[in-house]
């Protein structure tokens, strides 16, 4: 049982939160929990959460150092928001995490576009948009906001013809009430659309020293007009020079960002001209995806990620388990109200399949990319080979069907 406790800063609704709670448990670590819960109604959750407000992360930080008779031993945030509120936080406990101002560049695109070119990396042309009839990068680019997450508001663009539309379109999402509150500042600029293979890669920064934990193929080719994640495998099939390079040009972005201590997800395309950094986050790897990931003995990312907060030195030597592993995020087929799911039970038989998680509520509403940012649910596979891995997750996605039922709200 270890005597000294673990922060976790979390988003009330986040899919991850319950995960670490858990992991917590198993390891005997005790967890104190600090969310955006209503600060009003007592404990409304029933999980003695402090209440605070992301997008003020220096009264919130304030508030946690009133509420805690003394600082914990280390800090863990999940979110972009968070993760600054956590910088803030250790930064007054003199606690081992990312700096704050590295953690406000590597959330906002452009900033961490500026620092990437400042250190000498790949950058595509960027500018902002200040006519809306035409881009000032050329074409094909992409129009995306600053500081969005999860390829919202994100729209390839090819021509004046589509540019106008595609402007109005971030345009509105920005102006959405959930926007303005956590992303006041979030503007849209335009960046040279970057052709190649796409990865991502989940590291730990140990007193600023990377590590990479797993590098992720994504086998489905995102062109555009928009974005959409869907599968991750590991290990990655891309030959041992092209990963020892992603490896490298990800620690290069790492210093440039100013990244220091705790978990970093990092997304990244290759192509002849090398290695492009689209973004790297201060924060672990969002949703159920963590699942696809186990250290040897059998330890989870979250337990990871807590013992690293803990005691930085004792997950120094834990490595990935040797089977492939592979997670697809199910994609949104179409807009609407979610009634239900099935095929659940067949694509759990499909071989390969460790688990079937739907995270869409009946009455649920449910928006596609560019607008939306959340998945039906997650598929999870083990294989021998990052090959049957994929393939299980195909297959079993293949007898899901989904009954989404029209928005009225949309029509």
């Amino acid at each position: 049982m270890y005597s000294e406790s673990v922060l976790l800063i979390a988003a009330t609704t986040g899919y991850q939160t319950e995960a670490f709670r858990q992991a917590a448990e198993r390891l005997q670590i005790p967890l104190l929990l600090a969310t955006d819960r209503c600060h009003v109604l007592p404990d409304p959750w029933g999980d003695r959460a402090i209440p605070v407000r992301f997008e003020d992360p220096h009264a919130s930080a304030s508030l946690l150092l009133h509420s805690l008779e003394r600082p914990p031993r280390g800090v863990v945030a999940l979110g972009d928001a968070q993760a600054r509120l956590a910088a803030q936080a250790a930064a007054c406990w003199e606690l081992p995490f990312h700096p704050l101002e590295a953690t406000v560049a590597a959330a906002d695109k452009w900033l961490a576009r500026r620092r990437f070119e400042q250190a000498g990396l790949l950058v595509p042309r960027y500018a902002c948009i200040e006519d809306h009839s035409r881009s000032p990068v050329g074409y094909p680019c992409v129009v995306k906001p600053t500081d969005l997450s999860a390829s919202r508001g994100v729209i390839r663009v090819n021509d004046d013809s589509q540019f106008p539309s595609a402007v109005r379109r971030v345009q509105a999402i920005l102006a959405s009430p959930d926007v303005r509150r956590l992303h006041p500042a979030c503007r849209i600029y335009a960046e040279e659309y970057i052709p190649g293979t796409e990865f991502a890669a989940e590291a730990l920064m140990t007193y600023g020293s990377l590590r990479l934990l797993a590098l992720f193929d994504k086998p489905d080719p995102l062109e555009g007009p928009f974005f959409e994640e869907t599968i991750y495998v590991t290990p990655s099939r891309a030959p041992a020079d092209i990963q020892q390079a992603i490896e490298n040009t990800l620690a290069q972005a790492c210093r440039a960002l100013g990244l220091w201590h705790g978990p970093v997800h990092a997304e990244m395309r290759v192509n002849d001209r090398g290695v492009w950094i689209l973004e790297v986050a201060a924060r672990p790897i969002g949703g159920l995806c963590a699942r696809a990931l186990r250290f040897q003995p059998d330890i989870t990312l979250e337990e990871l990620l807590l013992l690293h907060a803990h005691d930085p030195h004792s997950v120094a030597s834990l490595q990935r388990q040797a089977q492939a592993s592979a997670v697809m995020m199910i994609p949104i087929p179409k807009s609407g109200v979610f009634q239900s799911a099935s095929g659940e039970q067949q694509a759990r038989s499909v071989p390969g399949i460790i688990d079937v998680v739907i995270t869409a509520k009946p009455g649920q509403r449910l928006l596609q990319l560019p607008e939306g940012h959340s998945y039906l649910g997650f598929l999870f596979a083990c294989a021998d080979t990052p090959q049957e891995a994929e393939s299980a997750l195909r297959r079993a996605h293949s007898l899901l069907s989904f009954d989404i039922a029209q928005d009225l709200l949309l029509s």
